[in-house]
């Protein structure tokens, strides 16, 4: 039996890089990358206008892309997720894709300080106007409320990243 491929996940306030990250993960380990955000403007093309919205649909893919990413940790590929892993709840979805098909994981948490999240949000808007509706102070705000920093009590294999200034 061939052994499972590794899930890496990316955990870290809006605008701390979570992206750019889990593309060079993907690149670094030969991995498939599978983007929330490209899920969702595919399956919901212009129906994504609030952070409701996106819970709502986000919530609706997810049986889905987890079987899908159990299929491909399956056959001993490499995957990274880059869907946010800012919660308990969110973390343990990924910890039971992994662990239901016996494959290793691995959660990159990019400890980033406000300051420089928003600076990269300002930056992300002017380089991707498309997304400068959502791309704002107040949508930092509301949805940091909801961030969890991780915890080794939550049985994950961790590598973190520090603050920069």
């Amino acid at each position: 039996m061939k052994q499972p491929g590794t899930l890496y996940f990316v955990c870290g306030k809006m605008g701390a890089g979570k992206s750019t990250k889990s593309q060079q993960l993907a690149i670094d380990n030969n991995a498939v990358l599978l983007s929330e955000d490209e899920w969702l403007s595919s399956l919901y093309p212009n129906q994504i206008a609030s952070f409701e919205e996106y819970l709502k649909y986000s919530a609706q893919i997810k049986p889905m892309v987890k079987k899908h990413v159990q299929n491909i940790l399956s056959v001993g590929t490499d995957v990274v997720m880059d869907f946010p892993a800012n919660t308990q709840k969110l973390r343990k979805w990924f910890l039971d894709i992994a662990s239901e098909v016996n494959a290793n994981h691995q959660l990159i948490y990019l400890d980033v300080t406000n300051k420089q999240c928003l600076r990269q949000i300002a930056q992300r808007r002017n380089e991707q106007p498309e997304r400068a509706a959502f791309d704002t102070e107040e949508v930092f705000v509301q949805v940091s409320k909801y961030f969890e920093a991780p915890a080794t009590s939550e049985g994950l294999n961790i590598v973190e990243f520090g603050r920069e200034s």
